[in-house]
């Protein structure tokens, strides 16, 4: 069976509920062949969970508030913590060196809320995952403050069903 590990830090009653949106999405009974593990990531810190619980998964979907224009420290302590053990890979420069190989072109989503900006936070996950040569499976959707009317749910949970029937065929 694929698994698909949904690492997410939801620390308000918004990013929650984007999780639970995109949750019951991942896990409609449609979607055959496609085990949903949901990690957050203070299991990391914690200890319970490592680098084999990414190296695991087929896909992942990453779910994190925007922290002063970046992803949330608790996600960011995974990809620190897991980055050079499931092949991440950097030139001179700091920049990916697209050597990554362990993991390369496994597919993400990234589902990011934030009150103003999450352009950043966007982009800080990009570039790590970028150096783990991981391929975005999906438009991202940016969530900002006072975004989350009911409408949002229905294309949110839709956008999530397309991208796990994507990952049954990966």
């Amino acid at each position: 069976m694929t698994q698909l590990l949904v690492i997410h830090h939801a620390p308000t009653k918004s990013v929650q509920q984007l999780l639970d949106a995109a949750l019951r999405g991942a896990n409609h009974p449609d979607i055959e062949g496609v085990e949903v593990t949901s990690v957050p990531a203070l299991a990391w810190a914690r200890g319970e969970a490592d680098e084999t619980t990414i190296q695991q998964a087929a896909g992942y979907l990453i779910i994190t508030p925007a922290n002063f224009g970046y992803m949330s420290g608790a996600v960011k302590h995974v990809f620190d913590s897991t980055f050079l053990k499931i092949g991440g890979s950097l030139d001179a420069s700091g920049g990916a060196s697209g050597n990554s190989g362990i993991m390369r072109r496994r597919p993400y989503g990234l589902v990011v809320h934030g009150r103003y900006d999450t352009t950043g936070a966007v982009r800080s996950v990009e570039g790590i995952v970028g150096a783990l040569g991981w391929q975005l499976a999906g438009e991202v959707p940016e969530i900002r403050r006072g975004m989350l009317p009911k409408s949002i749910w229905p294309p949110l949970r839709t956008s999530g069903l397309h991208w796990l029937f994507q990952l049954t065929d990966w």
